[in-house]
């Protein structure tokens, strides 16, 4: 398989999907002639024509509302926010109208947008255009929420999620963009709402999502030179999320630690927490661990951001604590 980076192979998921089904289309700020914010859309434009890769105005809810419209009258919109920081203007969309529609409908609506969003910290971008706000999309009933950390697993989850007939919120992690990985040419998908083990290991678990994956890989060499094998499992997506894998890992190891970027107070690890402790808390022999961000905005001082985002030495400590 070829090297792609993270980008290259949203890239070539959505140039696979407008190929396959001329009913799938994109639309956002400058996702045209520019090539999207972050360069995942480019040369789309070109390929595809105006009419299927559709700049929009500057305005989150109409980005939103029409994604949402186009998708109940039969089309395959994937909408694209420049940072998921936007996304509060144009929650009514999204939360009220696309992830109820089917239900309010009996189920003879669908409604099959796809809504990309880079988030996260570490390019200096300050307080409004660098937070994790996935625990917000999990608690909605009706979106599925997809957040992938490898090259592979971007494309063939951004493949499943324009297919799927369900809004779904897919999260991109800024700095993961240049990420390179082996990649097929070819189309595939993974299926919403499955894990997968990045590491084996029998001494802790090591629950990360997006960014936060490779910090674990790394903290988990670090642990493995004092004798500690760490177990690394990502879910790659938070609604559903596969508690299957995840606890059968922690029957494995005895021990639980969930590391992630987004707030760690009633962040995504606290209801992983929560499915551990009331599914498989015989199997723990030392309470769970969270590493999370502290509780305040993403600073803009570059030093202040490092100390912000958990790092590998935030989880060798959680793991130590406990093993």
């Amino acid at each position: 398989m070829a090297e792609k980076t993270y980008l290259q192979a949203l890239n070539e998921a959505l140039r696979l999907e407008m190929e396959r089904d001329e009913n799938v289309f994109i639309m956002g700020e400058d996702v045209g002639q520019f090539g999207g914010c972050f360069g995942v859309t480019q040369g789309l434009f070109d390929e595809f024509g105006e009419e299927r890769v559709i700049d929009t105005p500057i305005t989150e809810s109409a980005i939103l509302g029409a994604a949402a419209g186009a998708a109940a009258s039969g089309l395959r919109p994937v909408a694209e926010l420049m940072f998921v920081d936007f996304i509060g203007v144009s929650m009514d969309q999204l939360f009220n109208q696309a992830a109820k529609m089917r239900f309010m409908f009996g189920g003879k609506a669908t409604v099959p947008m796809t809504l990309r969003m880079p988030q996260g910290a570490g390019i200096g971008a300050a307080a409004q255009h660098s937070q994790s706000l996935e625990a917000w999309f999990m608690h909605i009933p009706g979106l599925k929420v997809v957040i992938p950390s490898t090259p592979y697993d971007a494309k063939g989850l951004l493949i499943s999620a324009i297919r799927d007939d369900n809004p779904v919120v897919f999260l991109e992690h800024k700095l993961l963009y240049g990420v390179s990985g082996e990649v097929p040419d070819e189309s595939y998908t993974i299926e919403i709402g499955k894990g997968e083990i990045k590491r084996e290991g029998a001494d802790v678990t090591i629950v990360a999502t997006s960014q936060m994956v490779y910090t674990a890989l790394e903290a988990a060499e670090k642990l493995k030179a004092e004798g500690i094998e760490a177990e690394v499992v990502d879910p790659r997506c938070l609604q559903p999320l596969d508690k299957d894998l995840i606890i059968e890992s922690v029957k494995k190891t005895n021990a639980l630690v969930i590391a992630h970027e987004a707030v760690q107070f009633a962040g995504p690890g606290a209801e992983i927490a929560a499915i551990v402790a009331d599914e498989a808390i015989e199997y723990l022999d030392a309470p769970i661990k969270r590493v999370g961000a502290p509780f305040c905005p993403v600073p803009f001082s570059p030093p202040l951001e490092q100390f912000y985002i958990p790092g590998v030495e935030n989880i060798v400590s959680a793991v130590k604590s406990i093993r």
